[in-house]
């Protein structure tokens, strides 16, 4: 990899901490500042004719909030989850100004990081593949390769998460899928 050039197009990601988190063999990272808590994985209840990739909501102290499953969403192969499997609890700000909690079922959780300006590169361009919308850029640290998520592309994307602010912003929270 080589560092982008004044003519390519710069990294998104921003220096910073992100929490370090697999699926498969992949790593992937969020900004910590999106992450509200790691749980473990929880009864969740289903909601009918939502998308493959939404498992459904759950009761997280009083608060209904969706969970997806990231392997459904980013579209790799089913597998079993494992004793180390877990829900991110992401926090999103909505078009309200309010915020919204979407939490994300992952393989494992590895480790927060720290990514300087000199670890950060742009999202490869595979020739206008929408595969890469969901990356902020990558950061390399340590001879390994991090794709960074950019949270409101990953759980706010295709109109398919209708959201409103949570009990902390308005008396009312509804989650809705169309």
């Amino acid at each position: 990899m080589t560092k982008s050039s004044p003519n390519s197009n710069p990294s998104l990601a921003k220096a910073g901490r992100y929490l370090a988190f697999s699926l498969g063999a992949e790593t992937y990272g969020l900004p910590v500042l999106n992450v509200r808590e790691i749980i473990r994985l929880c009864p969740i209840t289903p909601v009918p004719r939502a998308p493959e990739y939404i498992k459904g909501v759950i009761n997280l102290r009083g608060t209904v909030i969706p969970v997806l499953d990231l392997r459904a969403k980013f579209q790799m192969p089913t597998a079993v989850y494992g004793e180390r499997a877990c829900i991110i609890v992401v926090q999103l700000r909505n078009p309200t100004g309010g915020s919204t909690l979407i939490g994300a079922i992952v393989d494992t959780v590895e480790e927060v990081i720290q990514l300087n300006a000199d670890h950060l590169e742009p999202a490869p361009d595979f020739g206008g593949s929408p595969e890469t919308q969901f990356i902020l850029g990558l950061g390399t640290l340590n001879g390994g390769v991090k794709t960074l998520l950019d949270p409101d592309k990953v759980f706010l994307t295709e109109g398919l998460l209708t959201l409103v602010p949570s009990p902390a912003s308005t008396p009312q929270n509804r989650t809705q899928t169309v």
